[in-house]
C-alpha cells in the first residue's frame, strides 16, 4: 500500500476557479485592462499566479513592473475573497477520510501562492492531519519543477515507490515525473483529459473514490 499520496490543489482538491478567475478581472480592470469570461481562466492557471496575470494580459503589456503591480492588486483582493465561491470537488471529502482510514498520509503541492494555500486548507480541510501543505515560495521554482514535491518527502520522509502524486495538468504530471514518483490526472478540474494521457500520467481517474483503488 502506499503511504503518501501528494495533491495538487487548483482542480483537484478544490474548484477555486471563479475565485481566482474574478480576482484576475478585479487586478486587471482597476489597472485600466480588458478582462476575460471566468470559462477562458481554467487554460491560464497551472502555473503560478504570477503566470496566470502574465498570461491575463496583452501580450504588449507583460513587462515585469505591470505584472508586479496586476499581482499586488490581484493578491489584495483574492486574499479578501478566498472563499467566496470555491468549493471541494464531490468526493473529496470522503477521499481525504478514506485515506486517512487507512493510515495513509496526505499532503498538497501548490503553485499557489503558500500563504493562500494554508488558508484554504485550514478552511475547508483543516480538521485533517497534513502531513505537509506547501505552496510557492519566494526562490524556488515553480512546478514542474520537482523541488515542491522534495521538500514535502524532506517534511515527511517516505520512499518514493509509496508515494502517489494526484493533479489534473500536463504540469503535475511532468512534477510527478521529474520527482521519480508515479502519477495520477483526474479528470474532473481545469484541463482535458488529453493532456493528461499526452502527459503520459501513469493512471487517469474521472471520480476521487477511484484513488482508493490505486493504493
Amino acid at each position: 500500500m502506499k503511504q503518501l499520496v501528494i495533491f495538487d490543489l487548483d482542480g483537484t482538491l478544490l474548484n477555486t476557479i471563479a475565485d481566482l478567475g474574478t480576482a484576475t478581472n478585479h487586478a486587471l480592470s482597476v489597472n485600466g485592462y480588458p478582462t476575460h469570461p471566468i470559462t477562458s481562466y481554467p487554460m491560464m492557471v497551472g502555473n503560478g499566479v504570477r503566470r496566470l496575470i502574465e498570461r491575463a494580459l496583452p501580450s504588449e503589456d507583460r513587462t515585469d513592473a505591470t505584472i508586479d503591480r496586476l499581482l499586488g492588486a490581484f493578491k489584495e483582493y483574492y486574499n479578501a475573497h478566498l472563499y467566496d465561491l470555491t468549493e471541494p470537488y464531490t468526493g473529496i471529502v470522503s477521499l481525504l477520510d478514506g485515506l486517512q482510514s487507512r493510515g495513509v498520509a496526505i499532503a498538497v503541492a501548490s503553485n499557489k501562492y503558500e500563504a493562500a494555500v494554508r488558508r484554504l486548507i485550514e478552511h475547508f480541510f483543516g480538521d485533517r492531519q497534513w502531513a505537509a501543505v506547501c505552496g510557492q515560495t519566494e526562490g524556488v521554482p515553480v512546478k514542474p519543477d520537482p523541488s515542491i514535491v522534495f521538500r514535502i518527502l524532506g517534511e515527511h520522509p517516505t520512499p518514493k515507490a509509496d508515494v502517489l502524486y494526484v493533479g489534473d495538468s500536463g504540469v503535475d504530471i511532468e512534477t510527478a515525473r521529474r520527482a521519480c514518483v508515479e502519477s495520477v490526472g483526474v479528470t474532473w478540474g481545469f484541463r482535458p483529459q488529453r493532456e493528461l494521457a499526452a502527459a503520459y500520467a501513469d493512471h487517469i481517474i474521472s471520480d476521487p473514490a477511484d484513488l482508493l483503488g490505486l493504493l
